[in-house]
Formats: C-alpha cells, sequence, structure tokens
C-alpha cells in the first residue's frame, strides 16, 4: 500500500462532476489498483475514489486514475508532504465472533427462515473484496445476498450495499437483492437499509438452534 500526504485539488469527470479544492488530504493506492482520497474528518469513508480496474498515470504535478469506462479522477498537487510504500502481507480476513459465526451456519442450515422455497447458494460466496455470508435463491429463482451480524448498525449495510453493488455488475447474478440480518437491528440501520431496497430480517439465536422459549410453561 502506498500512502501520500499532500496538498491537492480532486476533479472527477465520469458519469457526474466533482470537484474537491486545494486542501491536505490523504491518498491511499492499493496494490488492487484503486485510489482513494480521504480526510480527516470522515472516519473510513473517501471523499473520492477510483474502484479497480482501472490506472493511474503519474506526471509531474498531476495524477489521473481511469477506469475501462473513460471516467477520470485528476490529482493536481500543489505540495507532497509523505510519499511511503508499505508491504502488509497476505489478509487472514474477519474473523467473526463465536455467536455471528454460529448465526451464519445456523441460518445456512435453515434458510427457508428467510422465505418459503429458498434455498442457499453458497456460504462465504467470494467477492473481489470479501466473501458474502450467504448467496441464495428466493422462491422465484432470484439471486439474494445475506448479510449476518450479531448487532446490526450502519457499518453493517455499507458492507452489504457494497457487496450488491459489485454483484449487480454480473450478468450471472444479476438482479441480487440484499437482506440485512441480525439478533438486533438499529433503528438507524434499518431506516437506511430499507431506504437502499435492503431487507431487514432480526434472528431469534434460540429459536435456529431449536430451542423453544419457556416463559409460558407451568413447569
Amino acid at each position: 500500500m502506498r500512502l501520500v500526504i499532500a496538498r491537492c485539488k480532486v476533479d472527477y469527470v465520469g458519469r457526474l462532476h466533482a470537484h474537491l479544492p486545494l486542501a491536505q488530504r490523504l491518498l491511499l493506492i492499493k496494490s488492487d489498483g484503486s485510489v482513494s482520497v480521504h480526510s480527516d474528518d470522515r472516519a473510513y469513508k473517501p471523499l473520492n475514489w477510483m474502484s479497480p480496474p482501472c490506472w493511474l498515470i503519474e506526471d509531474a504535478g498531476v495524477w489521473t486514475v481511469q477506469n475501462k469506462s473513460g471516467e477520470k479522477l485528476v490529482i493536481s498537487f500543489d505540495e507532497v508532504l509523505h510519499d511511503s510504500d508499505h508491504e502488509l502481507g497476505a489478509e487472514p480476513g474477519l474473523v467473526k465472533d463465536g455467536v455471528e459465526a454460529h448465526l451464519q451456519e445456523l441460518l445456512a442450515e435453515h434458510v427457508t427462515t428467510l422465505g418459503q422455497g429458498w434455498s442457499l447458494v453458497r456460504r462465504e460466496y467470494p467477492t473481489a473484496i470479501g466473501p458474502v455470508d450467504l448467496m441464495c435463491r428466493d422462491a422465484e429463482g432470484a439471486s439474494v445476498a445475506v448479510e449476518i451480524k450479531r448487532r446490526g448498525e450502519i457499518d453493517g449495510v455499507e458492507q452489504l450495499t457494497r457487496y450488491l453493488e459489485l454483484l449487480n455488475r454480473d450478468p450471472l447474478l444479476a438482479p441480487v437483492a440484499g437482506v440485512f440480518a441480525a439478533q438486533q437491528i438499529k433503528p438507524q440501520a434499518r431506516t437506511l437499509a430499507e431506504d437502499r431496497g435492503i431487507r431487514c430480517v432480526t434472528l431469534d439465536y434460540d429459536s435456529l438452534r431449536g430451542i423453544e422459549p419457556d416463559e409460558y410453561r407451568l413447569f
């Protein structure tokens, strides 16, 4: 990974035009070819970016990042403050906690919890940006990507949104719908998911394990 801190301005030229005026920013250039522009106040979200496949052309004082669609990210430098390369090594992937991993396993075994006639295509369905927890087909045979969390928060919705954007580029899968499944889903996450057309499902861990509730038993 290459890290560059610089005073720069950024112009995106494509389906839309966007401009970032001159300011100090962090540029990330990853081994997959992606280039992203970050500020110091937006958590993990970049101000602008170009996803792979794309290529970077470095000229004096100007970088041009272009993809196969002809869209361009043009970065004009006023001053470079830092430029370094770092080898991060192989990525072992996200290690889910025990409950979350078990939820995935249980839901894969009981996928009809999500709907009658549903079937499992694969657990940990691979994509270029990480595996989707479950890839399923609904009763009509349409593709559905399912992201499973113990606690459903906005980050999980954003993660599923990125998967859906990538999966829907595959003509063999598209259209791919999304399901965000968790034991608890925060109201803000539910609102964001529903606004993006993602269905939310609250999971009952004990029910998936086949444990019946005992609060109504006499003994």
